[in-house]
């Protein structure tokens, strides 16, 4: 996540730099973008690294008198 807030913080900075120069701001907005675009990336490695450990076992399981969404559909004769 550290990284994600330093790449941010790079896009921050061009933006900032492209108020004061406006004869280069084309240049540093695209700058800014790209470093947005490596930020969202990490973003999203990290988020798949957190969520690869998940597996069926660490899903909540359902409990022995939980009803399911089919069971309240039939007929109380049916259940």
């Amino acid at each position: 996540m550290e990284t994600v807030r330093r790449l941010r913080a790079m896009a921050s900075l061009c933006r900032q730099s492209a108020a004061y120069h406006p004869d280069r701001s084309w240049k540093l907005l695209a700058e800014a973008e790209y470093w947005e675009h490596l930020a969202n990336a990490a973003l999203l490695e990290h988020f798949e690294d957190c969520t690869a450990g998940l597996s069926d076992q660490t899903q909540p399981q359902p409990t022995a008198n939980a009803i399911t969404r089919d069971e309240r559909r039939l007929p109380v004769a049916f259940a």
